[in-house]
Order: structure tokens, then C-alpha cells, then sequence
């Protein structure tokens, strides 16, 4: 049985139980599909932050809405419906409250073009640069090997997922699974280190 199918069969349970209002069954479904959830909020929103509070809002959806699933797709593919449509309500949001900001700067002042920043050249930038790889290199630092290692491959190399798990002599899902988890941490170094600045 391969992974997937065993993953699933092994939620049937704990689903079952958390629909009975058994809280710790669905703790641990949270603990076995948290991070794709995550995941799955970060690659719609772009944004760490919103990517949390998301998955944390779509965990509470799901704990109120258990008594609806049926059953009819695995537990962690109606999961991800669930962060999705949360993703997309709230892009919705902000496109729609952009929309009214460049409305009102238009009332405001006869052209939005006024409020568009001036483009000029930076003295600064090539300092700034340097200053960036300063802090890149200090998070980089404070990595495990083995995250560290696949970030700077898949970042720096620009290998293949498949190139990598075979210069690390380890399985894909491995591979992705510590890219996820070092560019997480890698977030959270930098802000950081930009924070104690």
C-alpha cells in the first residue's frame, strides 16, 4: 500500500472519533496534515503571516464543520478545500480593498499617478545588497546540515528535486519536506535578524 492510501485508511479512525467530539483524534489529524495545509495557504498568499492565520482559521472550520464530511474524498483533500476557499475569500478581500483605496485616491487628487513613488536610482541599493547577504548568510548559519544544505541546492544550485534527493541520497518527499521546513525557518532567521538591527 503505498503511502498516500495508508495515510488515508490510518485518518479513517481519528476522523470517526472527532466527529464523536473527540478533540485529541482530531489534534492529531492536525498534527499528520498541518504542515500541508500550511503549505498550501503559503503557496496561494505568498505571505507567511496570512498563510498562518489561515491554516489556523481553516482548522477551526473544519472542527466545526466535521458532521458535514462524508467521507466521499480523503480527510486532508477536503481539508485543503477548506484553506483554499479561505485563501481565495481573502484575496478577494484585498483586491476589493485596493480597488477602493485607488478610488478614493483618485477622488482624492485627481489621478492616482501623483501617489506612484518616483523611480530613481539608489546610491544605497548595492550596500543594501551586501548588507542582505550578510543576513542570508548568518540564517544560513544557524540551519541544520541537512536543511541548509537543500536549501543552498535547490536556491543557489537551482537543482531538481530529483537531483537533489540523489546528491543527498534521499527520497523526494524527504527532500521537499526540508525545503519546506528550512525556508520556514529561514523566514523566520532573517525577520530576525532584521528585527535586532
Amino acid at each position: 500500500m503505498t503511502e498516500l492510501a495508508t495515510t488515508v485508511a490510518d485518518d479513517k479512525p481519528l476522523v470517526q472519533a472527532a466527529q464523536e467530539g473527540d478533540m485529541v483524534a482530531y489534534e492529531q489529524l492536525v498534527a499528520r496534515h498541518r504542515d500541508k495545509i500550511y503549505a498550501r495557504a503559503y503557496s496561494m498568499m505568498r505571505n507567511e503571516d496570512d498563510a498562518v492565520d489561515l491554516s489556523q482559521e481553516a482548522w477551526v472550520k473544519g472542527w466545526q464543520r466535521l458532521k458535514q464530511f462524508q467521507g466521499e474524498a480523503s480527510f486532508a483533500t477536503w481539508m485543503t478545500r477548506i484553506v483554499i476557499n479561505l485563501c481565495l475569500d481573502q484575496l478577494r478581500r484585498q483586491k476589493r480593498h485596493r480597488a477602493e483605496s485607488i478610488e478614493v485616491m483618485e477622488e482624492e487628487s485627481g489621478g492616482v499617478e501623483r501617489h506612484m513613488p518616483v523611480v530613481t536610482v539608489n546610491p544605497t541599493e548595492r550596500l543594501e545588497r551586501a548588507e542582505l547577504r550578510q543576513r542570508i548568510d548568518q540564517a544560513l548559519g544557524q540551519l541544520s546540515e541537512a536543511h541548509r544544505t537543500v536549501l543552498v541546492l535547490c536556491e543557489f544550485e537551482e537543482m531538481e528535486y530529483k537531483e537533489i534527493a540523489k546528491t543527498m541520497n534521499c527520497s523526494i518527499g524527504t527532500v521537499m519536506s526540508r525545503l519546506f521546513y528550512a525556508r520556514r525557518k529561514m523566514a523566520g532567521l532573517l525577520a530576525d535578524l532584521k528585527k535586532s538591527e
